[in-house]
């Protein structure tokens, strides 16, 4: 027998063997998805007895907030507190359950910092389920693959709430959609979700294929082909599974034009989409005086928002810098002109973010001019604002942008980015009047802080006046009757 009818009986004999073993593997296979199956629907069962029986005990349904950072001093927190206060003033017969990875404190102190950081008191008490694995969502943990990783923490975080406590509804409101098919198809739960950034974007996307270096794509991938077009293929697969998860929502409320054409296009649920602006206190600003600003020797450019890198500080203070460059050499000097800096610091990286940027400060010669306010109470924020003539925001591809709006009902002279939110929603002419500036780089906000001060103090009041008087779409009343519109189908699942 010649070798090549050898090789030919060999491969005859592996087929016939591959044959047989067909039909066990294919059985093998049914029987595990039997079993998975089965599985899946015995903690299906277990976690809505376990349901069953907390509602028999408490005799009313319960409706809960997953918001593993609600103790932060940030603008989802805003949203997260008016959301409750807004249904809890409404459903008196419901009780209400944050889940919460803030271990360090009390469920009555977290009450009373949203008291003081955002004058925002509710009617009732709130139940806090505590969660101890949170630095599984933390980006430090992982310093590669970072949204991914993210991800994947957030379910099994989302795994630890749901065994802790099993609600009637369940309310993603800090953008963890990977729990809700957790909650939907092994809780049983009616799921929504609001929406302040999508976990990935077409934006990111676009950066990443320009080769563009940011905060999220450091020089090493954009400037290396290999790198870039394997991170472009991870995002794509990334953004694919974020749009399966978050169809998964029963209800889904985005805060801004530009949040909303980009879920649109990942999770596509146009008909259960719709946009609520957060609230923001602007009646809390409408009392800070209104008049004009040309006898004031120090002019105060505040900035409000998280020290968060994509809040992107930096580019202020070195946009602050060249200001101050331009006017030491001419008229005004840099004694008439500082930076003020408040935020909140939700962990020891914000900490550090923050003393990273202080020695920023230290490096440009700036830092006689530039003040830190962290985690300060509402009318310390409130005094800053009002002392204030312009109101600074950088963050490219702001999802929203709470700050902007308070600086503009406060009567400041706001200079926004020139992209997302700001340019879409809130810093847009009203009634054929401008209502602020935008930039999208040091050169452009230094010359546009420039031609603020530049302005007769007379045609700075007239778009402070028309700034104020633009935001009032933008008031908590508004948020309330807008959420409560939109939560009123999902509401309605809840057997009493």
């Amino acid at each position: 027998m010649s070798g090549h009818d050898q090789l030919v009986l060999c491969l005859c004999e592996l087929t016939r063997l591959l044959w047989k073993l067909l039909l066990p593997l294919v059985f093998l296979c049914v029987l595990l998805i039997a079993v998975l199956v089965l599985l899946v629907l015995a903690v299906r069962f277990w976690l809505q007895s376990s349901r069953n029986a907390r509602r028999a005990r408490d005799g009313r349904p319960t409706v809960a907030f997953f918001h593993p950072y609600c103790n932060a001093g940030g603008g989802g927190e805003r949203v997260l507190w008016c959301a409750i206060r807004a249904l809890q003033s409404r459903y008196v017969d419901i009780n209400f359950v944050v889940y919460t990875g803030d271990l360090g404190v009390t469920g009555q102190q977290i009450l009373d910092g949203a008291r003081r950081r955002f004058n925002i008191a509710l009617p009732r008490p709130v139940q806090f389920v505590f969660l101890r694995h949170r630095l599984l969502v933390e980006p430090g943990l992982f310093p590669h693959f970072t949204l991914l990783g993210q991800s994947v923490g957030s379910v099994f975080l989302g795994w630890e709430a749901l065994m802790e406590f099993v609600p009637d509804i369940y309310i993603d409101s800090m953008g963890y959609a990977f729990t809700l098919p957790l909650f939907r198809y092994l809780g049983g739960c009616s799921v929504g979700s609001y929406v302040h950034y999508p976990t990935i974007s077409t934006d990111m996307l676009s950066v990443v294929r320009e080769r563009n270096p940011r905060f999220n794509n450091p020089d090493y991938v954009s400037n290396s082909l290999f790198l870039s077009a394997f991170k472009v293929v991870y995002y794509c697969l990334l953004a694919l599974l974020y749009g399966m998860a978050g169809s998964c929502s029963d209800l889904i409320m985005v805060n801004s034009s530009w949040t909303l054409d980009h879920i649109l296009s990942l999770w596509r649920a146009p008909n259960r989409t719709s946009v609520v602006y957060p609230p923001c206190d602007v009646s809390a600003f409408m009392d800070v005086p209104l008049e004009e600003d040309g006898d004031r020797k120090c002019h105060s450019i505040v900035s409000i928002g998280q020290f968060r890198p994509e809040k992107d500080h930096r580019l202020q203070i070195r946009a602050f810098k060249k200001v101050l460059d331009r006017r030491r050499e001419g008229a005004g000097g840099r004694e008439a002109l500082k930076l003020v800096l408040i935020g909140g610091c939700r962990n020891q990286e914000d900490e550090d973010r923050v003393l990273m940027l202080r020695g920023l400060c230290q490096e440009l010669g700036v830092a006689d001019r530039v003040a830190f306010k962290l985690n300060v109470p509402f009318e310390e924020l409130k005094r800053e604002i009002a002392e204030a003539t312009i109101g600074l925001h950088t963050m490219w591809n702001e999802h929203f942008g709470i700050g902007i709006v308070e600086c503009m009902a406060a009567g400041k002279v706001i200079l926004a980015h020139k992209s997302g939110g700001p340019k879409l929603d809130i810093v847009v002419p009203f009634e054929g009047g401008q209502t602020g500036f935008l930039a999208d780089d040091e050169d452009s906000y230094a010359e546009a802080v420039e031609r603020i001060l530049a302005l007769a103090p007379a045609s700075r009041l007239h778009i402070r006046r028309n700034a104020r008087q633009s935001v009032a779409r933008f008031s908590d009343q508004e948020f309330e009757a807008c959420f409560l519109a939109a939560m009123e189908p999902l509401m309605g699942t809840l057997e009493r």
